[in-house]
């Protein structure tokens, strides 16, 4: 008899633990599936060392944008306003060529050279959103990439 039952319990914890194992494989497929990775690339930011965008399941994180043309390496002359519009009109470009719309837009992160130039940048921001405006963050910078006044990241989501 406790041959027997020094058997059952054998298969039992057996049974148990390939049961664990099957579900600890499930979990880790499902965040496989949940983790899959996009790497975007436009072939614009070619010699520098990120990708235009990254795509996390329905996420796309937009790597900064400042105010050049092209990927030319020179920032829009005219200030603060001719750059916030380029931001603008380049946040735009790579939002759209990655199959989403401005108010699929859920988060930016601002960084401005000159926190004094807040209220020009945001009046040209909102020409580009609308009511429910994204969450948003901005800093001060002392530097920006090619001298920037302003730089500008974001969030999509669908």
């Amino acid at each position: 008899m406790k041959v027997i039952a020094v058997l059952i319990a054998g298969l039992a914890a057996g049974l148990l633990s390939s049961l664990a194992s099957a579900a600890d494989v499930t979990a880790v497929q499902a965040s496989k599936q949940r983790q899959h990775v996009e790497f975007l690339d436009s072939g614009r930011f070619s010699d520098l060392p990120f990708s235009d965008a990254v795509r996390v399941g329905g996420l796309t994180y937009f790597s900064g944008e400042i105010g050049d043309v092209g990927g030319n390496g020179k920032v829009v002359p005219g200030g603060i306003q001719a750059e916030a519009r380029q931001v603008m009109e380049n946040l735009k470009a790579s939002v759209e060529a990655n199959g989403y719309k401005m108010s699929d837009v859920v988060k930016c992160t601002v960084f401005l050279a000159d926190m004094a130039e807040w209220s020009v940048f945001n009046a040209i921001y909102k020409s580009y959103f609308s009511k429910p405006y994204p969450a948003r963050s901005a800093f001060g910078a002392n530097g920006l990439a090619l001298g920037a006044r302003v730089e500008v990241e974001c969030i999509a989501a669908k």
